[in-house]
């Protein structure tokens, strides 16, 4: 990152990361090291690292850093984990996973974001990381179990098909509600094939679009 932007990344960090009580050092690092400015458009790199989601065309948005970070940790992502993300968008919640090592497949309904986030992963020589353009809803069965599951946009529900996917003790992270209104951010985790969900804390993403793709 040129000096600007690692400045506003580090303020990033302290004032809404830390002092929001993210304290994993792996997730710090990997937020610190995957430069947030290159998933916005650059009319919008200024803002960046504010706290705030932002647009990034097609009715989507990248995610506010805080609820990145926060997701990130709740996964407990390690090295050798395989995830499933629905709903790449920007591809900045991806790379993050990314840099920790994880094994990232990514789905993402909308073609064009698809195929653009292509060109940051390599650019950041990040080759860990699998998208496609697909329904998020469906999963991705043929490479399924998952160790976990991150969802990035908002069903009604939570979709069945996405908990068949999750591995015996594995754990999913999904913001559930009506559309364009506050939903709850869940935790949920199988474990001998009893599944249990938390309600963690109220968030606001955009809509998963359930839509056959070909």
């Amino acid at each position: 990152m040129v000096n600007n932007f690692s400045i506003e990344c580090e303020k990033m960090i302290e004032e809404q990361l830390i002092a929001r009580e993210i304290s994993s050092p792996t997730v710090l690092d990997a937020i610190r090291n995957v430069p947030r400015h290159l998933f916005v458009p650059e009319s919008m790199q200024n803002r960046a690292y504010d706290d705030s989601p932002l647009p990034i065309g097609y009715g989507q948005t990248i995610s506010q850093p805080y609820i990145v970070a926060y997701m990130t940790e709740l996964l407990e992502p390690i090295p050798g984990m395989k995830i499933l993300e629905i709903g790449t968008g920007s591809g900045y919640q991806t790379a993050v996973l990314a840099h920790l090592g994880c094994e990232v497949y990514s789905i993402e309904v909308i073609e064009s974001l698809a195929v653009s986030v292509k060109d940051i992963f390599d650019a950041l020589k990040l080759s860990n990381i699998v998208v496609k353009h697909g329904n998020g809803y469906n999963g991705w069965t043929e490479k399924a179990p998952f160790d976990a599951i991150i969802v990035t946009a908002a069903p009604d529900k939570i979709p069945d098909k996405l908990i068949k996917q999750l591995k015996d003790g594995g754990k999913m992270i999904v913001p559930v509600g009506e559309i364009y209104s506050v939903q709850s951010l869940k935790l949920i985790t199988k474990q001998e094939n009893e599944v249990t969900v938390e309600d963690l804390a109220m968030v606001r993403f955009v809509p998963m679009i359930d839509v056959d793709v070909k």
